[in-house]
């Protein structure tokens, strides 16, 4: 040290004797005016060269090319950096000229003062240019260094800035006074002289690399495609921040190239990098999971205190490195309160040592800096964790959902099930921001009492019993907002589990005209919701109130004890307090979120540990042998098995069967049972009371109703197996799809909508085949896949799928269809969940009455079509019988093509935007200020807006006013006198305390008041336009996007907004009281504040674009989480049965990482832009401190001074808190966005046209007419049916027949008005049905639709959902439909529960329920819709004669696959591709041999007498 302190020393003396020799003549070489003239006349002649340069190019007409694609190498950072220091070291001598034209116009000019203001200009102006030619000339020049006459001109600059630097050094020694902005400026200038020389002698710009150029130049286009494949999409990077360096993660640079990129397009989710493994769910998943069930071995045993435990274990290290960032950031915070007393002192003139304000300064800004960084990387570390958090928690749940048992599922809907993950892991992974509030506060409030202490003495304990008092109060606040959070969420729950169901059957409400009483109902539970949201809403008000309070109510407290106490008050002490109090004010007021986010948290923590604990399946159901182990393929000893296992009535009694490989086993009986709980029990579905279940080998199962992925036909065909063409084509084939694809407009590549939305019942089961025999498995459970097609498909379908691809595999089948079951090597007969008949047909069909009376109906309806038909048909049947019963549906197939030919029709292939499921659309660039404006003004008309901006001014200027009366009114030291006296003093402040508190009051109660009507009116208007939206919307529409905008959309309408739009408005309103208190005693601070807030500003608009464009994206990506979530749990046996659980948790863990992937770059986008708005502000904090020891003392009030600098602590945060709030509040604003855009959608026509009201007693006849019919689904998809013209007779019954896909359903959607036609007309009894009301029409024509639809309730609210008849009615209806002694058995009767969608009860008897309803309506016109396909052959044949019986005088409409169900109707229409191909009687129509329903009846008749042996 002696060494370093000698040579230092010697080095100096060295210097002074080398000037000392020259001194005496050459003393103006050491002169400030000589060396500023110098400085002066280079820049000049800088100037002068680059004018030349520009005029030069000017006249010689070379234009720069502009951007060719900028660095691709490191090269990019150097060059990048001399285009800020330019611009840093103009910006720099603005400032030093301003405030020395400021200064000396106070104190006088001189001439030498001239000189160096000269300069200052000159050197401004000189590297403004030099920026402005680096940015629009050198980086685009495609040169590789700096010109030569530049780099020389770089040298004499650093030899200047050199000279300049020793003059200075020189001028210490001496102890000549020089104004400390020069020597800064010399500094500066010297780094920067020589970072310039370095880019210009040692630096070559790269950027311009010969691979832009080279195509251009001569066409190589191997050159040109070697660049397009390094071309990397975003989509597949990882994020820059897994590997950026040090500098790069303290600034957050690396979020800049993402930042750019949203600058220069709209960013699309492939612009996006992927997450680093750390921070993606599939990376931290397994982890978490096994520290979840390490505990208790399964994670149906976990508690809400496991589950924080493996939370807190799977991001230990980021919460103890936030935990260190938090320490900092707090420790930073109080030394600007802790060093005020001083610096009041420091200005009153007590000096303690030399250099002291400039100690100071540094001090106050190296805290500062501290408080940034720390406070940024704090934030964004905190925001990482609960991304990572809310990941693993819907992974856990969506495993969780996908292995539930059938009796806790029945607890849980999915709509509810969706809340877990869309509402409560949300909220988890948001309470991250609040991890450390709980200790910090605790330590701020210590470290504030520690400061009081020094200043003020025992007067500190006052206020600490005052900070206690307070924190009291939010104990009962507290417990009431826990308790209205836990009911807003059970309400929000119950809407939302309605809301999933009447959505997923949108299409049953609307054919039944029932979707504005359903909507009534939601309404209904909405005001429930609201109810508790009120609650909590004014409870969170306050909680506001009494924590904006709380600093005023302490300061009170606090001075008032030290008067009480003698306590000398100076405004010093007072100005110290009050900035501890200021910064004990964020802790004491987010206290109150903290409590209320624990309490939600904890709420939330249970509901999701409570669905953790809910029974799994039972693992133990199925003993599973190794396949090829056993000879047996499936075997049930004593087999007891039970849906609800409280329940004394068992589901299946004694069940004893054995399978061995290769057999076909065909399950039939009547409508409930139990055929398909005998195939769930072999699948593990039910659970088991006793005996033994052995399965050995794969299963592939086929659903009664079908379950459809949304996505291609191709995807769901493979199933997550590879691409096998050669196989994938036999399936096809197989199943009769290829010509379906044909008819499609993209084929197996058109994309499927929800459930299915665009196929038909045939297409969606007939898919569901395909993807079974795709797999390959051993054992195949097909329960009744071939009620759903018609005659021909189905018998093509049993012969190719079961006795062909199929013919060595093991096969259980349930149908209804006895001629399907001579095929079988064993039979089983199902009565009340028994087997009472098992064999081989002819065995059994005299061994027992329950086999003979399904034969017998099937004989029955054989007889009635055999008479019907006659001989002839019976002639052409034996001569063809082999052929028809070997080619099948491909003879129509071939048939439909020929036709086409023949007409001329081709068909309307489209583009990919040919698919009916569209990608979501997001809106694009700025949030429109008419999103603000609907919001604002919703309530009220905007009428309480003037009056919360009015009471927040008031409280500002209330609390301005209380600060700068204690700092007025109190002496600046014990030695000089108080201007007011003591009880005055306190009096005052106590006054304007009170008065600031009622504004706070005032605010927050009009706030909340506002938002809460506003959240009510948005929700009620998107409902309704969701409600009247046409089908078609809901058709293209995944549910999830709807659901999306119901659950999270409106939780941020209902809770949040209006509190960001609050907090952007009063921030700013503090802003400017800050400024102008600062500008009260310096307002030459201006002259640095302008630019720094010119630069906020540019820096937000810069940051903007990408930001807004990324929380739009996350809103894009949580949509087909929601979808595919849901989709899961409606498929969940099908998933189970395929063994596919693992594929679906992989596919859910990657769209979470989708999802995730916009929510990361938002939170470093934001701190990216918050790190360089503090350091801007910190800068700002400084320069006005540099101000404030500069000027003379006496020149300012000390104490008013010290007040500016109180403010002026909270400068930077409030700087860049009001730029945070703007810019989350544009990201929030969207949810806002999103609801207006469900507000906006096309309505369907009116449900009533006062004008055009049908008679009440209207239709009478029940004639429908339908003239040139022409339908097609959307504007860019293809007609469906194209230009039906008949008539069907009034009171007759009119069969329309046809094969899978050829317009059945769609002419039935026509006469509902579900799609509009494109063109002609439909008229019934003389009324157009396009110009009546929808209501008028759909209430007066009845259905049974295709999919029997049951709503959660009850039996009588399924019956009668209008709630029109009384029970005698309904008892009758049953009876009817055969469902009387049904309901009787159970325990509520009419008022037995029905779960969702109806699931308590079989396919069968949800059919006869939607039976029930139209024979309690007893409509004119009845459509039933292959209304039968769900019931055995006895059921049907009840089914029609009760419809005959009931509708004898009315006109039926029945579409069927059993031509049994049209052969007695008067009427029969044939439909083939959109066309009549016939319509006749079936009488003439079977005549005639040729006529293509003379060949379905020939196929069917021949089916039903043949075994397929």
């Amino acid at each position: 040290m002696e060494l370093f302190e000698s040579s230092k020393h010697g080095m100096s003396s060295f210097i002074l004797h080398c000037f000392s020799l020259i001194y005496s003549d050459t003393d103006f070489l050491i002169e400030p005016v000589y060396l500023h003239w110098v400085s002066g006349l280079l820049h000049l002649i800088l100037l002068v060269m680059l004018l030349v340069s520009w005029v030069r190019k000017k006249f010689s007409g070379v234009e720069s090319e502009g951007p060719k694609g900028r660095f691709k190498n490191s090269s990019c950072f150097y060059h990048k950096l001399t285009l800020f220091c330019s611009l840093a070291v103009s910006v720099l001598n603005l400032i030093l000229c301003l405030l020395d034209c400021f200064y000396w116009y106070r104190n006088g000019w001189a001439d030498g003062k001239l000189v160096t203001l000269s300069d200052l200009v000159i050197r401004t102006v000189a590297w403004g240019a030099v920026s402005v030619y680096l940015h629009t000339h050198f980086f685009n020049s495609g040169e590789q260094r700096f010109p030569f006459l530049f780099r020389v001109w770089c040298g004499f600059y650093f030899s200047i800035s050199c000279y300049c630097f020793v003059v200075d050094i020189v001028l210490f020694e001496k102890h000549l006074s020089l104004p400390i902005q020069y020597v800064v400026s010399d500094i500066i200038s010297l780094f920067n002289g020589l970072f310039f020389c370095y880019v210009g002698f040692f630096v070559k710009n790269k950027g311009e690399g010969t691979l832009l150029q080279e195509p251009l130049l001569n066409g190589n286009s191997s050159v040109s495609d070697a660049s397009e494949s390094n071309k990397i999409k975003g989509g597949e990077t990882v994020t820059p921040y897994s590997n950026a360096g040090i500098f790069s993660i303290l600034t957050f640079s690396w979020m800049g190239p993402l930042i750019a990129t949203g600058n220069k397009k709209t960013i699309d989710l492939e612009d996006v990098p992927q997450l680093a493994s750390s921070d993606s769910v599939v990376g931290t998943f397994p982890a978490f999971r096994e520290k979840l069930e390490s505990d208790g071995g399964t994670i149906s045993t976990v508690t809400t205190f496991k589950l924080v435990k493996a939370m807190i274990f799977s991001a230990w290290k980021q919460i103890l490195l936030t935990a260190l960032f938090a320490l900092l950031n707090t420790l930073a915070s109080y030394v600007g309160p802790y060093l005020i007393n001083t610096f009041v002192q420091y200005l009153n003139g007590q000096r303690q040592f030399k250099n002291e304000g400039y100690v100071l300064v540094s001090a106050f800004f190296i805290a500062k800096i501290i408080e940034c960084l720390s406070q940024r990387h704090w934030f964004f570390r905190l925001q990482q964790v609960g991304i990572r958090i809310r990941a693993e928690l819907v992974a856990t749940i969506y495993n969780k959902g996908l292995r539930l048992s059938c009796q806790s599922k029945r607890g849980h809907t999915s709509g509810e099930i969706i809340n877990f993950m869309t509402v409560d892991a949300e909220r988890i992974g948001d309470f991250s921001w609040y991890m450390h509030d709980v200790w910090m506060v605790l330590l701020q409030v210590v470290l504030a009492l520690l400061i009081l202490y020094k200043n003020l003495g025992l007067g500190s304990l006052a206020a600490f019993f005052a900070t206690v008092i307070v924190m009291l109060a939010n104990v009962p606040l507290g417990k009431l907002q826990e308790k209205f959070q836990d009911k807003l969420m059970e309400s929000k729950d119950k809407r939302m589990k309605t809301t999933s169901e009447i959505l997923r059957n949108m299409r049953i409400l609307k054919l039944q005209g029932w979707e504005m009483k359903f909507l009534s109902k939601i309404i209904e539970l909405r005001k429930t919701e609201t109810g508790w949201l009120k609650k909590y809403v004014y409870t969170s008000a306050m909680t506001t109130f009494v924590f904006w309070g709380a600093p005023t109510f302490i300061s009170v407290v606090t001075f008032g004890a030290c008067m009480l106490m003698g306590i000398p008050l100076e405004s010093g002490k007072i100005l110290s307090a009050l900035a501890t109090f200021r910064i004990l004010q964020e802790p004491i007021y987010n206290l109150p979120d903290t409590i209320s986010m624990i309490a939600q948290t904890k709420v939330s923590l249970d509901r999701i540990a409570s669905f953790l604990r809910l029974d799994d399946l039972q693992s133990d159901v199925i003993e599973k042998l190794p396949r090829g182990s056993s000879d047996t393929a499936i075997e049930v000893v004593d087999g007891n098995f039970s849906w609800d296992i409280s329940s004394s009535n068992q589901t299946l009694k004694n069940i004893n069967f054995k399978v061995f490989h290769g057999m076909k086993v065909a399950v039939c009986g009547t409508v409930g049972s139990g055929k398909s709980s005998l195939l769930s029990c072999v699948l593990g579905e039910v659970p088991k009371i006793s005996g033994t279940v052995k399965v050995c080998g794969i299963k592939a199962y086929v659903a009664q109703s079908p379950w459809i992925q949304s996505g291609k036909i191709e995807d769901n065909i493979l199933f997550g197996k590879e691409m096998d063409r050669e196989r994938y084509e036999k399936v096809l084939e197989a199943c009769s799809l290829k010509k379906d694809l044909e008819i499609l407009s993209c084929g197996d590549q058109t994309v499927i909508g929800e459930r299915g939305i665009n196929l038909s019942g045939g297409q969606k089961q007939r898919i569901q085949i395909a993807r079974a025999l795709y797999q390959d498995a051993d054992i195949y459970l097909f329960d009744d896949p071939f009620s759903a097609v018609d005659a021909h498909t189905g018998s093509h379908l049993f012969k190719e799928c079961l006795l062909g691809i199929l013919r060595s595999k093991t096969v259980i089948y349930i149908t209804h269809q006895v001629e399907f079951l001579p095929a079988a090597d064993l039979i089983l007969v199902m009565k009340d969940g028994k087997i009472t008949q098992s064999g081989k047909y002819n065995d059994i069909l005299h061994s027992g009455t329950d086999f003979m009376e399904l034969v017998g109906a099937h004989e029955k309806a054989l007889s009635a079509l055999d008479s019907l038909a006659g001989e002839a048909v019976c002639e052409k049947l034996s001569r063809t019988k082999q052929d028809v019963h070997v080619s099948g549906a491909q003879d129509v197939e071939s048939r439909d093509g020929n036709k086409d030919l023949q007409n001329g029709i081709t068909n309307d292939i489209v583009g990919p935007k040919g698919q009916l499921v569209q990608e979501e659309e997001r809106e694009k660039g700025k949030v429109g200020l008419s999103v603000y404006w609907k919001y604002i003004t919703m309530a009220y008309g905007g009428a309480l807006v003037p009056f919360i901006l009015l009471a927040q001014i008031l409280f500002q200027l209330l609390q301005i006013g209380s600060n700068y009366w204690m700092a007025w009114a109190t002496p600046i030291s014990a030695d000089v006198k108080p201007p007011v006296k003591g009880y005055i003093l306190i009096a005052v402040y106590v006054a304007l305390a009170i008065g600031s508190s009622f504004c706070i009051l005032a605010r927050e109660t009009l706030l909340v008041t506002a938002g809460y009507k506003t959240a009510t009116l948005l929700f009620n208007k998107m409902h309704l336009c969701i409600f009247r939206a046409p089908m078609s919307f809901f058709d293209a529409t995944p549910s999830g996007r709807i659901l999306n905008r119901a659950s999270t959309d409106q939780s941020a309408v209902d809770t949040n907004i209006q509190n960001q739009i609050g907090a952007f408005a009063f921030s700013m309103i503090q802003l400017l009281g800050i400024i102008a208190v600062m500008s009260q005693v310096a307002w030459q601070v201006f002259i640095i504040f302008i630019p720094v807030i010119a630069t906020c500003i540019w820096y937000q608009q810069y940051y903007l674009p990408s930001a807004r464009e990324l929380s739009r994206l996350v809103g894009v990506c949580k949509a087909p989480v929601i979808q595919h979530f849901a989709e899961t749990i409606s498929g969940s046996t099908t998933i189970r049965s395929f063994d596919q659980e693992s594929r679906f948790q992989n596919t859910n863990m990657k769209l979470m990482d989708g999802y995730s992937r916009p929510k990361f770059n938002i939170a470093g986008a934001m701190e990216w832009l918050c790190f360089r708005l503090d350091m801007l502000s910190s800068i700002t904090f400084a320069f006005s401190l540099i101000f404030l020891i500069s000027i003379p003392k006496g020149v300012i009030d000390p104490g008013i001074a010290g007040l500016s600098v109180t403010y002026g602590i909270n400068l930077n945060m409030l700087q860049a808190w009001v730029i945070w709030n703007l810019c989350n509040l544009e990201n929030r604003i969207i949810s806002v966005e999103r609801i207006v855009q469900y507000t906006c959608i096309p309505s369907e026509p009116p449900l009533v046209v006062q004008s055009n009201q049908p008679d009440p007693f209207w239709p009478s006849h029940g004639e429908v007419d339908i003239h040139d019919l022409q339908v097609r689904y959307a504007p860019h998809l293809p007609l469906v049916l194209r230009g039906l013209t008949c008539t069907f007779p009034g009171g007759k019954k009119t069969g329309i027949v046809g094969r899978t896909g050829s317009g059945k359903s769609t002419l039935i959607q026509a006469f509902f008005r579900i799609v509009e036609p494109t063109s002609g007309q439909i008229t019934i009894d003389g009324i157009n049905i396009s110009l009546i009301g929808l209501h008028d029409l759909r209430s007066r024509l009845s259905i049974i639709p295709q999919d029997p639809t049951m709503f959660e309730g009850t039996v009588r609210s399924n019956l009668d959902p209008l709630e029109e008849y009384p029970d005698e009615q309904i008892w009758e209806a049953l009876d009817k439909c055969q469902l009387g002694d049904e309901v009787r058995k159970k325990e509520g009767k009419l008022d037995s529960t029905v779960s969702e969608n109806g699931e308590n009860w079989s396919m069968g008897q949800r059919q006869l329920v939607c039976l029930g309803r139209v024979l309690l309506k007893r409509s004119k016109v009845l459509v039933l819709d292959e209304a039968t396909a769900s019931v055995d052959t006895a059921t049907d044949n009840l089914i029609q004669q009760t419809l005959r019986q009931h509708f004898s005088d009315s006109t039926v409409i029945t579409i069927a696959h059993r031509i049994t169900s049209v052969l007695d109707s008067d009427m029969v229409l044939l439909l083939n591709q959109g066309l009549i191909e016939e319509y006749d009687s079936p009488t003439r129509l079977l005549e005639n041999k040729s006529s293509s329903f003379a060949q379905l009846v020939a196929e069917y008749t021949m089916r039903s007498n043949t075994s397929f042996v």
